[in-house]
């Protein structure tokens, strides 16, 4: 009884190295709903603050954000909320690229975009933040 061996030819397609997996869309996921619970502590801190404590919105004015600002923790408080609300939703529409940009080229340019848009944002934001002089006249 003879044995034959069976031989398969090459295949015609060039061998792909194989794709490396990281975790970025696990982590980008979980980014999503811890700054989302923080993000509803935050703004609705915010808002409480801001429209209902204290007379509401009629005694915000410039003397109201210099004094808010004076203090680190108040700094710190718009800061994560600005931080938070650019990365979370910034992460959100680069998920909203992804699924709905067909060409590669596309795909990217609008995320250059996204993320310019975001780094500016954030710069503007932050030195905003802490380059507030309550000194300047509103005027």
């Amino acid at each position: 009884m003879a044995t034959e061996v069976l031989a398969l030819d090459k295949p015609r397609s060039p061998k792909r190295p194989a794709a490396r997996r990281s975790n970025f869309e696990l982590y980008s996921w979980l980014f999503m709903r811890i700054s989302g619970l923080a993000l509803v502590v935050l703004v609705l801190g915010h808002l409480f603050i801001m429209n209902i404590l204290d007379g509401g919105v009629h005694r915000i004015n410039w003397g109201f954000v210099a004094g808010r600002w004076a203090s680190p923790f108040w700094q710190f408080w718009d800061l994560s909320m600005l931080w938070l609300a650019e990365i979370h939703g910034g992460n959100g529409l680069r998920t909203i690229i992804d699924d709905y940009a067909r060409k590669d080229s596309t795909r990217f340019w609008l995320k250059i975009v996204l993320y310019v848009s975001m780094v500016l944002i954030l710069a503007v934001g932050t030195m905003v933040i802490f380059t507030f002089d309550p000194g300047i006249s509103a005027n």
